[in-house]
């Protein structure tokens, strides 16, 4: 749907600074691309404060897959260290969340030998 866009849109701010967490304990869910892999720090900052992150890669991803790679497992790595967690949103997305913040996964459900019952 072409209008619902301009609904939802809202004027663009160019604001790097990462605002620190106020002291009623909010977490913020902050979308963002991924263009350069020296935004990576402002990522870890976002998080560090305790945000929520969705990053679209498909902006680095067109200047190099290399870099893509490089920048998911430095996320991953600093993800591990400070306890949070981390996972793809389909192809050109990624979620990044503070340690008090877990990504629900699907478990595999292990099928019995048994047909699963239809009705006729």
């Amino acid at each position: 749907m072409p209008g619902l866009s301009s609904v939802f849109r809202r004027p663009k701010k160019e604001n790097k600074q990462v605002e620190p967490k106020d002291d009623t304990g909010k977490i913020y869910l902050k979308a963002m691309p991924l263009k350069d892999l020296a935004e990576l720090d402002i990522v870890k900052n976002e998080v560090k404060a305790g945000n929520v992150l969705i990053l679209r890669v498909t902006p680095l991803a067109n200047k190099s897959l290399d870099d893509v790679k490089r920048a998911v497992d430095e996320l991953s790595t600093f993800t591990e260290q400070i306890s949070g967690d981390i996972a793809r949103l389909g192809e050109e997305r990624i979620v990044i969340c503070p340690p008090k913040v877990r990504i629900w996964r699907e478990t595999k459900q292990v099928h019995n030998e048994q047909p699963i019952p239809t009705t006729a």
